[in-house]
């Protein structure tokens, strides 16, 4: 069977209007308090209609460019003035009982589940090459704003040969996961690593970007901490533009120094 062609499907009229105003603002043509035209001028502006120009100011308001006032209209924000619209809360939390907690997520799909080669960064941080794993990809929205996030939980074969009911239900709830390999008598620890890129084609159209959107990516690996071995990595893709990571941190003891040099001795 001949393989299959990839097609490059344009961004939502919404997010092309969106992003034509986004880049209006950047560039100073609306200023800080300015008031957007109104959603019939923005009609007229593109050639739109009704319910795209309320999707485009929609989306303007998840970006944090512009906020909406009852009785005056959509008013553009300072740079900075606003955070991302969405919150991502990456916190890990182990209960009295021994039991993983996580904060709830919304997926929009049933997860899919593969077999897949590891390569690019997971496969870096697992140390483990174009070797197998699963892979469960889960498509996740934030209901009050509408952004969309991908995450993968990426198995190593090995990790599964050793934890065998990982294999059974990969597509288990994160904390379940966590949950079998405590079972397995191993201490888990993690660390977590986040970067940001443009987005390819595909991911652009998944998650609803626009050209100039950028993503974030977190990459969690959990290890076993008596050896620090890696045995799961998660990948949680989500737009920049919308969203924000947020962390809780516990202190932690700085590590023993180690003497460097020689003491002398005295005559």
């Amino acid at each position: 069977m001949a393989a299959r062609e990839h097609i490059e499907r344009r961004p939502a009229m919404f997010m092309q209007v969106a992003q034509r105003v986004a880049d209006d603002i950047r560039s100073g043509r609306y200023k800080p308090g300015d008031l957007l035209p109104s959603e019939k001028h923005m009609e007229d502006m593109y050639g739109v209609g009704k319910h795209t120009a309320r999707s485009a100011v929609a989306e303007l308001r998840r970006m944090g460019l512009v906020e909406s006032q009852q009785g005056k209209g959509t008013i553009v924000l300072a740079t900075g003035q606003a955070l991302p619209a969405t919150s991502v809360d990456r916190a890990i939390h182990r209960t009295t009982k021994g039991s993983w907690s996580l904060p709830t997520t919304n997926a929009s799909e049933t997860a899919a589940v593969s077999r897949t080669t590891l390569d690019g960064p997971p496969a870096l941080l697992l140390g483990q090459q174009d070797q197998d794993a699963i892979s469960v990809d889960r498509l996740l929205h934030d209901p009050t704003t509408g952004a969309r996030m991908a995450h993968r939980v990426l198995i190593p074969l090995a990790t599964a040969a050793e934890v065998p009911t990982l294999a059974e239900q990969p597509d288990a709830e994160v904390a379940d996961l966590y949950q079998q390999l405590a079972d397995a008598g191993l201490s888990l620890e993690f660390t977590e690593r986040v970067t940001a890129r443009a987005p390819f084609p595909d991911e652009r159209t998944a998650l609803g970007l626009s050209d100039a959107s950028h993503l974030l990516i977190a990459y969690r690996v959990t290890a076993d901490a008596d050896q620090g071995r890696p045995l799961l990595c998660e990948e949680l893709k989500a737009p920049a533009d919308t969203c924000q990571l947020a962390f809780t941190v516990t202190p932690t003891k700085p590590p023993a120094k180690r003497a460097t040099g020689r003491s002398s001795r005295s005559e």
